[in-house]
C-alpha cells in the first residue's frame, strides 16, 4: 500500500515542540481508550497524558480527546496517521 502524502500546513502555524490536541471519535468499548493511549505513547516522549472522555448522545460512540507535546509537521501527521489504523476509532480531529 502507498504510503499516503499528507500536505498539511501545521508547520506554518506552529511553533515546535507545542502542545497538540487530538480528538479521536470511536465505538464505545472499554478498549478504546487503552488502544488511543498506547499510541500516543508509542510516539510521544514519556509524558503524563490525561484523556478526557465523553460519551456520545446515544452512546454508541465515545470521544477521545487527549493533548499531546509534538516535535513537527511530520509528527502530528504520523499521530494523525496511527490513531486512525485503530479498528475502533471512526475519525480523529
Amino acid at each position: 500500500m502507498a504510503h499516503e502524502v499528507k500536505n498539511t500546513k501545521f508547520d506554518e502555524y506552529l511553533e515546535f515542540p507545542c502542545q497538540f490536541s487530538f480528538k479521536v471519535l470511536g465505538l464505545a468499548d472499554d478498549a478504546l481508550v487503552d488502544q488511543v493511549m498506547a499510541v500516543v505513547r508509542q510516539h510521544t516522549d514519556a509524558g503524563d497524558y490525561s484523556p478526557a472522555v465523553k460519551p456520545s448522545s446515544k452512546g454508541n460512540y465515545h470521544s477521545v480527546s487527549v493533548s499531546v507535546t509534538v516535535t513537527s509537521k511530520q509528527h502530528i501527521e504520523l499521530l494523525y496517521t496511527e490513531l486512525g489504523k485503530i479498528e475502533l476509532v471512526r475519525y480523529v480531529l
